[in-house]
């Protein structure tokens, strides 16, 4: 269910709760692929939900000195613009060359930059399908730091 502001493709909307299928359909809204010199921008696009009910979108730009971003960063760094910090959902979706949708997980990168914002964002629900779902927590295992292995005394 939306609050104002959603109907159109902005980057910024509230919503109070959000379907996997209105999640998908406000990242394809923000799609919009355009080529220079040879790289795609703007081919994959995210919207995330935050603790608040605030949505933000963003696009991902490829570049030739790979200083480009995904496009959950992009999403990410409207979340932050706004002051905000914790992710309650978050989707990507790309259209391949015949003009079919798909929802495509973080790369790792992605999961740790998520995880990196906000230690809640490992319960981050990160959609990957119409129906399927995953925590963030279980597409980064492992994801606590290590534990000390010498205590500095020289002892272990």
């Amino acid at each position: 269910m939306f609050w104002g502001g959603c109907g159109r493709a902005d980057s910024f909307c509230r919503v109070r709760i959000i379907s996997h299928d209105a999640l998908i359909a406000s990242a394809e809204a923000v799609l919009k692929p355009h080529t220079v010199d040879g790289r795609v921008l703007g081919d994959v696009a995210s919207t995330l939900v935050t603790e608040a009910g605030d949505l933000f979108s963003g696009v991902c730009i490829d570049t030739g000195s790979g200083t480009g971003f995904c496009a959950e960063h992009a999403a990410i760094a409207a979340m932050v613009t706004a002051g905000e910090y914790k992710i309650t959902k978050i989707v990507a979706v790309w259209r391949d060359e015949n003009g079919a949708l798909h929802v495509v997980p973080p790369c790792g990168r992605c999961r740790e930059f998520i995880r990196q914002i906000d230690p809640a964002n490992l319960d981050t629900e990160v959609v990957l399908g119409q129906s399927s779902s995953a925590r963030l927590r279980d597409l980064l295992p492992h994801s606590e730091w290590p534990s000390l292995l010498d205590s500095g005394d020289g002892t272990k």
